[in-house]
C-alpha cells in the first residue's frame, strides 16, 4: 500500500515537545517513501525548528492567532478560508494527524484527501473525520510506538528512531558569537531550562540552583539558564539560591539557536518542556524532570537515563495522573545528578 503515496500531509502543529517527539517517526516515513513530497502543517512559532530538516519538503503553516476570532472578524474568516484552500488545493493522497484533536481532524478533513489516517484514543471527536482509525499498541505505551503502528497498519514499515536534531549553520554561527559574548567554552557548561507553560511541571527553583552548585563544583562548568522574556523572574530566583553566577539567555535564543547552544553544552537539565525534548534529540547529555505526566509514554524514547521522575513502575498507560505522589516536588537532586553522571560515563567509556 505504502508505493502509492506521492504527496502526504503530516499535521503536528503544536506543542514544542509534541513536534520534536514526532520527528524521529517521520524521519522513517520519509526512509521508506524516499520519493514522495512531505508537507508538515505547523504553527508559525515553531516553524523554524523544521525549516531545515532535510526530510521534509514543505511547511504549511497554521495562523492560529489570525483565525481565532473568525465567527466575528471578516479578516480571520478570510484567512481562515484561504487557509481551507490551501489544504484542498494541497491533493494528499495521505494525510497522518498526528495531532489527534477536533481542529486538527477538521484540517485532515478540509484535504478531501480519500486517505485519512489518526489515532482512534484522538480526543474531541477528531476520530470521526478520518477514514482508517488505528488503535494503540499493546506492548507499549509510548507515543512514538504508537504512530509506528500507525505507520505499520498503512503499509509503511517502521523503523527505528535513528535521528538527530542538527541546527542550521547560521543557528550554528550565530550562537558561537553569543557564547563568545558571555564568556561560555565549548563542553565547559551546564543549561538550565528551569519554565514551563504549566506550574505542576516546574521542579522547585531550590533544586535547581542545587544542581546547578552540584555540577559546577564536580567538573567546574559554567552555569547558563534559557527560556523565553517571561522566565527572567525564575531564573532569578534560581541564581537567589545559588552562590555561583548564572548567565541568563531569556528571550535571546531562537529554536535553532537554542538547538545549537544544546549541542555545544556539556549537559541540560531541563523540566518537561519542548526545550530539554530538543536537548535530548542533539545526543547531549540531558535530565528532564517529571511529575505528574507519565515519561513513560511522553519521555525520550528508549533513554531511560534521561527521564527523572518518582515512581515509574506504577505510571501505567495514562498520559497524566491526579496522583500527588507523582508530583514534581518529591524528585530528588541526587536522582538528577545520578542520571547526568550515568550518560556522562558511558560517553566516556
Amino acid at each position: 500500500m505504502a508505493n502509492v503515496y506521492h504527496n502526504i500531509l503530516v499535521i503536528k502543529p503544536s506543542s514544542l515537545g509534541d513536534i520534536v517527539h514526532a520527528l524521529p517517526a517521520v524521519a522513517g516515513l520519509r526512509k521508506q517513501l524516499p520519493n514522495a513530497r512531505i508537507t508538515w502543517l505547523v504553527r508559525r512559532q515553531f516553524a523554524p525548528l523544521l525549516k531545515n530538516i532535510g526530510f521534509i519538503d514543505e511547511l504549511l503553516l497554521f495562523e492560529r492567532d489570525k483565525m481565532a476570532a473568525w465567527f466575528y472578524s471578516p479578516a480571520a474568516l478570510r484567512c481562515l478560508l484561504n487557509f481551507r484552500e490551501q489544504l484542498k488545493n494541497g491533493r494528499f493522497d495521505l494525510v497522518l494527524d498526528l495531532q489527534g484533536l477536533l481542529r486538527s481532524g477538521l484540517f485532515a478533513w478540509m484535504t478531501g484527501s480519500t486517505a485519512r489516517v489518526g489515532l482512534a484514543e484522538a480526543r474531541e471527536g477528531a476520530r470521526f473525520f478520518y477514514t482508517k482509525r488505528v488503535d494503540a499498541p499493546s506492548d507499549s505505551p509510548h507515543i512514538l510506538d504508537y504512530y509506528y503502528k500507525l505507520l505499520n497498519e498503512i503499509g509503511i514499515r517502521a523503523v527505528p528512531a535513528e535521528f538527530r536534531l542538527a541546527p542550521p549553520d547560521e543557528a550554528a554561527k550565530s550562537i558561537e558569537a553569543k557564547m563568545s559574548r558571555f564568556g561560555l567554552s565549548p563542553k565547559r557548561f551546564v543549561v538550565l531550562v528551569p519554565s514551563s507553560a504549566h506550574a505542576a511541571k516546574c521542579w522547585p527553583a531550590q533544586r535547581f540552583a542545587a544542581i546547578a552548585e552540584q555540577l559546577r563544583n564536580r567538573f567546574q562548568w559554567d552555569l547558563a539558564a534559557v527560556g523565553t522574556a517571561a522566565d527572567k523572574e525564575i531564573i532569578a530566583r534560581i541564581q537567589r539560591h545559588c552562590a555561583d553566577p548564572i548567565i541568563d539567555l531569556s528571550g535571546q535564543t531562537s529554536l535553532p539557536e537554542l538547538a545549537a547552544l544544546f549541542e555545544r553544552s556539556a549537559a541540560v537539565i531541563s523540566n518537561d518542556t519542548g526545550p530539554g525534548y530538543i536537548a535530548a534529540a542533539c545526543g547531549v547529555p540531558t535530565v528532564i524532570v517529571f511529575g505528574r505526566t507519565n515519561p513513560l509514554r511522553l519521555g525520550p524514547y528508549k533513554r531511560p537515563d534521561c527521564i527523572a521522575a518518582v515512581h515509574l513502575g506504577q505510571r501505567g498507560w495514562e498520559i497524566e495522573s491526579s496522583n500527588p505522589a507523582f508530583s514534581i516536588e518529591h524528585v530528588p537532586v541526587e536522582m538528577v545528578f545520578e542520571k547526568i553522571l550515568s550518560q556522562l560515563n558511558r560517553k566516556t567509556a
